[in-house]
């Protein structure tokens, strides 16, 4: 008996450290495995007392073995104190691990919001970078396009100049001749002609140089302007020289100052001797990844490492608080099934829902699922072991997602649509392949990206462009292997340009509801009603149709479509939220813009 009872509190305090279900806060479930503990202990003690009642009859009765019968209780009452003792010794040890626990999330949580926040800003100063790279770049081009066209000019100037020149010579060489022979022949006439004028033969000669090179340049002034524009071409060098050379100085400064203040980047490399198989096998987890996912790497090996260990999981009870499909008392067997595994039920699982109209709840329709596949005996230890592992890793596509699903965080429709987008997206790409070889080239592949798209930005067409595999530097002709970007590897993860998609979406989500929070109110506990979510939603996005509008205030106020009071009516005033619980609730739902917003009038 002394055993038993010693046996049960060690399984109490063993099973008081287990993981708490997702949706239990630590504080409930500890309150609630008080209460649990301190039943189940009068219930042990009622149960012993009649023992312990026989045993004293049996101390007094048999006077003989009274010392040794008396020696054996107080043995067993020592060690039951002993127990009782070092129970209670442990309570303090478990607030301080709830303590840690917490202080351990926060960090983690405050972590990957700074490097989340980081990243964008980091993202932001590259692309304004490469567009000032690309202005000089034009910039210089244009000055060099311009500095050979000078050079050009100046060139067949000169060459005009040169045959101006010697057209000149030859002129005079034959003005020379003929005064010559002129000459000659005033020699050869009568005197009377020998008394001509000098004075007009002056003029006479000065009008024909006059006519002849009036427009001639002097070849020194031409070479003072060829000098004046070779300066200045220099000068214009070296202007545009000294310019980069000092922009490139500052951007070098600016990077030394964004390496200087931003946050220490983990030694990652210690971990290659901690993960199973060595540095080897955390080179391939960590292949590709930021700092923010060497986290989750990180915490689902050390979570699937004490996952493996496990040979029973203990039941959660029947509380309200429990999810329906893992409400059970009593020990539940781990089955370890594989990573794969558990991907490939899941998707079983997605197939089968998303095969026909199901009107039970999803978790319902888990549950039920479970028992159709290993039978009702097998189903809550299938239950217990698929939900401690897609609550591990967060990394995997298809497991958190089902897990954001499976509790409540994300509705179905969102995944539904997801998938939907990416086969619109394939069947588009098979279209634009007219040969049906699975090749696109670039030009093709921005064309229905866009046309898929229209209202994704430049810079998130580019983003898609990039993850699928085109590089600034490659040509629009290149070809690409459109099929291989929609492949999926044996535990469920995309290619880059899916997970692309999918973080754009959750980016535009995020950006919708924040539009929506500022046209609504700076905050976050003021009341909302009907019509002013109603109005903020048309004023964000006037292209949403009534059906759309109706669906979104219904998850916001949590009220049936047909019990929405008409655009109008005077109960629309009477129906209030919190604004921070209606964007929660519209968080889990597929919510999108539908239009561009209109522009905002200029002043």
């Amino acid at each position: 008996m002394a055993c038993q009872q010693s046996r049960y509190h060690s399984f109490s305090s063993a099973s008081r450290l287990q993981p708490q279900p997702s949706g239990v806060t630590i504080d409930e479930s500890f309150l609630i495995e008080n209460k649990s503990t301190q039943k189940r202990k009068l219930l042990q003690k009622r149960r012993t007392l009649p023992y312990r009642e026989i045993f004293e009859f049996f101390i007094e009765d048999f006077k003989t073995y009274k010392p040794l019968l008396s020696s054996i209780k107080n043995a067993y009452e020592g060690m039951l104190a002993h127990q009782r003792e070092k129970i209670r010794a442990l309570e303090p040890l478990k607030a301080k691990l709830v303590t840690v626990n917490e202080d351990c999330n926060e960090r983690i949580l405050a972590m990957r919001a700074e490097e989340k926040h980081e990243i964008s800003l980091l993202k932001k100063e590259k692309m304004n970078l490469l567009k000032l790279i690309d202005k000089k770049n034009e910039e210089k081009i244009s000055l060099q396009s311009e500095v050979a066209k000078l050079r050009k000019n100046l060139a067949e100037e000169y060459l005009h100049y040169l045959s101006e020149r010697d057209a000149r010579k030859i002129l005079i060489a034959d003005l020379n001749e003929l005064q010559y022979q002129r000459e000659d022949m005033s020699l050869a006439q009568s005197p009377g002609i020998w008394g001509e004028d000098p004075v007009k033969l002056t003029l006479m000669e000065l009008n024909t140089m006059k006519a002849n090179f009036g427009d001639v340049v002097p070849r020194r002034d031409f070479e003072m302007q060829e000098k004046t524009n070779k300066d200045l071409q220099e000068q214009i060098l070296m202007q545009l020289h000294m310019s980069t050379l000092k922009e490139r100085d500052q951007f070098f400064s600016e990077l030394q100052e964004i390496q200087r203040t931003s946050t220490p980047r983990p030694d990652w490399t210690k971990c290659e001797d901690v993960v199973a198989g060595g540095p080897e096998r955390w080179q391939m987890l960590a292949e590709g990844k930021n700092s923010d996912q060497l986290v989750d790497v990180l915490l689902e090996e050390i979570g699937s490492g004490l996952l493996r260990e496990k040979e029973f999981f203990p039941g959660l009870g029947y509380g309200e608080a429990i999810p329906a499909f893992l409400r059970f008392e009593g020990l539940v067997e781990n089955k370890k099934p594989s990573k794969k595994d558990v991907v490939d039920l899941l998707k079983d699982a997605w197939k089968e829902r998303l095969a026909e109209e199901q009107k039970e709840t999803f978790p319902d329709f888990f549950f039920n699922f479970l028992e159709r596949r290993f039978g009702p005996s097998d189903a809550m230890a299938w239950a217990y072991t698929i939900f401690e592992n897609i609550k591990i890793f967060h990394s995997n596509e298809v497991m958190s997602q089902f897990y954001a699903v499976l509790m409540g965080k994300r509705s179905e429709n969102v995944y539904v649509t997801q998938k939907e987008t990416v086969a619109q997206l394939l069947k588009e790409m098979t279209n634009a392949d007219s040969q049906n070889k699975g090749l696109l080239t670039m030009e093709q592949f921005n064309t229905v990206l866009k046309s898929t798209f229209p209202l994704k930005t430049e810079e998130q067409i580019q983003e898609l462009m990039e993850a699928g595999g085109w590089h600034p530097s490659s040509s629009n002709a290149d070809l690409l292997n459109y099929r291989s970007l929609f492949m999926e590897d044996e535990e469920g993860q995309s290619e880059p340009f899916v997970q692309k998609l999918w973080e754009q979406y959750m980016d535009e989500k995020d950006e919708y509801l924040q539009q929506l929070k500022q046209e609504l109110g700076t905050e976050l506990y003021e009341e909302v009603t009907l019509p002013k979510l109603r109005g903020a939603l048309m004023t964000i996005d006037p292209s949403l149709n009534k059906q759309t509008v109706n669906t979104y205030m219904s998850q916001a106020f949590q009220l049936p479509e047909s019990e929405l009071p008409e655009d109008g009516d005077e109960k629309e005033e009477g129906v209030v939220e919190i604004l921070q619980t209606a964007l929660e609730r519209l968080q889990v739902i597929d919510i999108r813009r539908v239009g561009p917003r209109e522009p905002e009038p200029a002043n």
